[in-house]
């Protein structure tokens, strides 16, 4: 038995039920950020606790390329050396310790860290969009499973930045609630965000759902 592989298999695995999971419970928590009837305190704490817990789909999402670059290398799904998978979990990790400093880190210091984790991602989505026309045309050989979840996974992406975009009008509202208490207009605004936010996690659930098929039906 490889251990190797099969570890490596079941952190693959592990990288939807996190992610969904973490995403659940970040949907759920919403509910009381955006309910008119708790007090301050109570709605504040469910957005602490809604950012922390969204920690696990970001860091998931980082993680699903180089676990499942790594398993098509392992399985000989794609004709590359080993060498070319320990590159892309180094650069993987990389990418998770810059989302964690984003997460941590607050003032100057944390918007560049912001804006060098979204450049990351435009790049990564360029990468990813130029390997599945690559593949589509079969200008180099890529198995069509691999492919498409590729593309599912590049579109996870995209949404998680219209996401931040349709979080933009939230700080706001949110900051002003805290300092001055809840109005009418404070609450119109945090809800109508959330209800948009809302529409794309769900479509990057499915997005999710149909690369596990993917991953499962393995149609060559």
């Amino acid at each position: 038995m490889d251990i190797g592989l099969s570890l490596l298999t079941l952190l693959h695995i592990l990288i939807p039920v996190y992610w969904l999971g973490g995403d659940l419970g970040a949907f759920y928590g919403s509910r009381f950020m955006v309910d008119p009837k708790r007090s301050v305190a109570e709605r504040m704490m469910a957005l602490k606790i809604l950012n922390n817990i969204d920690m696990a789909p970001r860091t998931t999402l980082i993680l699903a390329f180089p676990t499942g670059f790594g398993l098509a290398v392992a399985k000989g799904w794609l004709d590359l050396s080993a060498s070319w998978a320990i590159l892309a979990g180094v650069l993987g990790l990389a990418w998770l310790a810059l989302a964690w400093a984003v997460h941590l880190k607050h003032g100057p210091q944390g918007q560049a860290f912001k804006r060098f984790d979204i450049l990351v991602r435009y790049i990564v989505l360029a990468g990813l969009a130029a390997a599945v026309i690559l593949g589509l045309s079969g200008q180099i050989a890529l198995p069509l499973f691999i492919t498409l979840k590729m593309l599912a996974l590049g579109a996870c992406i995209t949404l998680g930045l219209v996401v931040r975009r349709q979080l933009v009008p939230l700080f706001p509202a949110i900051v002003q609630m805290r300092e001055s208490g809840p109005t009418p207009e404070t609450d119109r605004v945090i809800a109508a965000v959330n209800g948009r936010a809302r529409i794309s996690v769900l479509t990057i659930w499915v997005l999710v759902l149909i690369a596990c098929f993917l991953g499962i039906a393995t149609p060559l």
